[in-house]
């Protein structure tokens, strides 16, 4: 299989975590699914992921000291693999893992997806179980020094014990014939031990294994820019930030970040901004806010993210989406950015503004985004040559946004834009 055919655009969807935390149930994520179904699926939003620890059935009973409950009650089956936690997703019972929620999400035209932490239970390896596959067990594949500093759950694997690339080729067999389309593998993508550039192949090799094509997202980020070859060779996504949130420092610092990975952004393989902190969030973590973004924010987090390329993934709840957000995230002139553009690149970057172009795929036009990252109401003003555009012929110039058009006769583009704010301008021939 080839995996760059796996998501020929980038992927877009809802996860869980930035609203539900590690206490997400099957009747909330149903209801999700339902409203995406509904509302987004045919702009393009099309996978359902469920974030960290649904294999937990003690999630958040401790949140007030722990985020991960040290050593807590687990689902998990004679072989050493993680299943749901049945008292918050009963249709898992009687042996059926995510099998029943899986069909019911691909019933109403999407995907599914799960996260997954590197390696192997620990309680498996304390425990020496069986794995499926290989006689060897949990605690010979299992290397106790390669453990996650923010989560108790796993030990890294032994990439060079007899029986490692077994084990993970069993959980991907699971997860096939669960119907999972897409895994979100924690602790392995900024290579905090020495084994997850090894664990990253592994994982790669047990998707190939399966016959399932399953969409490959490595977290926590910052990715490492001197392993991008790899990133690319093995994965779909990779996260260039380590979570994201609705924080104005966080969002002006993507700007360097995207800099530094627009060359790597190609077909099946994407820098990952993070997911999008839109609506209400929070309420895991014990405070149900609405994002504390403004709109001239929300506005330039959505064009950087769509020019650049990121995957969209939604950490909002669904359900209670207003107009304003829901407007944002159903513009198809916008979101066309993510399937029929190549190229991007910023051009221009200093302390009060940003400007990036992009050139559509199937059409005869360009991208232009201007980004004011000021605090004051500027005129952000660039000169065609800057661009690279040439702007004799240019029929329209649209702002996709405002729905705004405006003149071409001049040797330079300018406008004026909020603070924090950005306008997205097509260029049509």
């Amino acid at each position: 299989m080839d995996k760059n055919k796996f998501s020929p655009a980038p992927p877009m969807g809802w996860n869980s975590y930035d609203y539900y935390d590690t206490m997400v149930n099957e009747e909330q994520v149903r209801a999700n699914a339902d409203y995406m179904a509904g509302h987004l699926k045919s702009f393009g939003w099309e996978y359902v992921v469920i974030d960290i620890e649904w294999y937990s059935c003690e999630a958040g009973s401790q949140r007030d000291k722990y985020q991960y409950l040290p050593f807590g009650s687990l689902e998990i089956d004679e072989y050493a693999r993680l299943l749901p936690c049945k008292k918050r997703f009963p249709s898992s019972a009687d042996g059926n893992g995510f099998k029943p929620l899986a069909d019911y999400i691909h019933g109403l035209g999407l995907k599914f997806g799960i996260h997954i932490m590197r390696g192997i239970p620990r309680i498996a390896a304390h425990n020496h179980m069986g794995l499926y596959g290989t006689d060897a067990t949990a605690a010979e594949i299992a290397d106790p020094s390669s453990i996650c500093f923010w989560n108790p759950d796993m030990y890294g694997l032994d990439v060079n014990a007899k029986g490692a690339q077994e084990y993970y080729n069993s959980i991907f067999e699971l997860y096939a014939a669960w119907g999972v389309d897409f895994i979100k593998c924690d602790d392995i993508c900024r290579h905090d031990m020495k084994s997850a550039e090894a664990e990253t192949q592994m994982l790669y090799k047990a998707i190939q294994r399966s016959g399932r094509p399953m969409v490959l997202s490595l977290s926590p980020g910052p990715a490492l820019i001197n392993k991008a070859w790899h990133y690319e060779k093995y994965a779909n996504m990779w996260r260039i930030t380590d979570d994201f949130w609705d924080s104005w420092p966080l969002l002006l610092n993507m700007f360097e970040r995207c800099e530094i990975w627009q060359n790597h952004v190609s077909g099946g393989c994407y820098p990952d901004c993070d997911m999008l902190p839109l609506g209400y969030i929070g309420k895991g973590f014990g405070e149900e806010r609405y994002t504390r973004f403004t709109k001239e924010e929300q506005i330039t987090m959505m064009t950087l993210w769509c020019i650049f390329r990121s995957p969209l993934m939604l950490g909002a709840e669904l359900t209670k989406l207003d107009s304003w957000t829901l407007s944002l995230l159903t513009n198809k002139q916008v979101l066309r950015l993510l399937d029929h553009s190549a190229g991007a690149r910023q051009v221009i970057r200093d302390n009060h503004q940003a400007v990036w172009v992009s050139k559509d795929t199937s059409e005869d036009a360009y991208y232009l985004a201007l980004f004011n990252l000021s605090d004051d109401v500027r005129i952000i003003k660039t000169a065609w040559e800057e661009t690279g555009i040439i702007p004799a012929g240019i029929s329209t110039l649209e702002e996709l946004w405002s729905k705004e058009t405006q003149k071409t006769d001049l040797d330079y583009i300018e406008t004026e834009i909020k603070p924090h704010g950005a306008k997205l301008f097509k260029l049509r021939y």
